[in-house]
């Protein structure tokens, strides 16, 4: 899945999609139609799905040797689960940023450059072409002017916020078309947190963004779209100013006025 199928308008498509861990059904007939270069909100109470909805996308379940899937799902078109597609390349166009940020023990500079040198086969890659990789990814995610002068300073030794958005920019090189991303602001303070979100808004139009987040503040400030589940099923998707001004469902009402959840 080098590139999008010809006229392929959705970034991920998801029929029938179910999931369970052992005996225990997490998903429910999940069918998701989530728009290119947008960026969509997941909501709802925990242990509902969206975590796990999103580690289906990138099949980091199959880790799991208890997991079993039924029904599709279509990223840029290409069904990821047919046996002819490699995990290689799912991963390659869906990248992944986790709550917590985890940078490599490694300096800026190769925490940048690390997941392009595998997509290369760990060929040789020239100082210019790997300046020019990492100057490009820390402009991306507004970092280049912080970090400039101390690429070869270890990556722990950065802020939290700095750390997730450098955990953004070693995906980029390797050219992904979508990002999800988990709770990415929740180890983060205000300040950092509206940092990220403003990085989110910055990558709009350019890449798919999912984000999954329990912040209702954060999932109507920084989304366009915004899905609402509960106990494993989709109760409700739409644009984020009508899920949280006027919902069609009680439920989606409810939770969002905190009467549960």
């Amino acid at each position: 899945m080098d590139k999008p199928m010809q006229g392929a308008d959705l970034a991920i498509d998801t029929e029938k999609l179910n999931l369970w861990y052992g005996t225990f059904q997490a998903l429910y007939d999940i069918d998701l139609q989530i728009k290119q270069g947008m960026i969509t909100s997941m909501i709802g109470p925990s242990g509902c799905g969206k975590t796990t909805f999103l580690r289906s996308v990138n099949r980091i379940n199959e880790r799991l040797g208890y997991v079993r899937t039924t029904g599709s799902i279509r990223v840029l078109g290409y069904d990821i689960y047919q046996p002819e597609v490699e995990i290689a390349q799912v991963r390659k166009q869906i990248g992944m940023v986790f709550q917590r940020p985890n940078p490599l023990p490694l300096s800026i500079r190769e925490n940048v450059i690390f997941g392009y040198r595998l997509a290369q086969g760990n060929q040789k890659v020239g100082r210019k072409e790997r300046d020019n990789i990492v100057e490009k990814a820390l402009r991306e995610v507004l970092l280049w002017d912080t970090v400039k002068d101390r690429l070869d300073s270890r990556a722990i030794g950065l802020s939290l916020e700095e750390q997730q958005k450098l955990c953004i920019a070693r995906l980029l090189p390797v050219k992904p078309t979508v990002l999800l991303m988990d709770e990415p602001c929740s180890a983060l303070d205000p300040k950092g947190t509206e940092a990220v979100e403003e990085l989110i808004w910055e990558l709009r139009g350019e890449y798919t963004i999912l984000i999954v987040t329990h912040n209702m503040a954060q999932a109507r400030r920084a989304s366009e779209e915004c899905i609402f589940m509960l106990l494993g099923k989709v109760i409700e998707h739409g644009p984020t100013d009508d899920i949280f001004v006027t919902p069609e469902h009680r439920e989606t009402a409810d939770y969002i006025e905190g009467r549960y959840g």
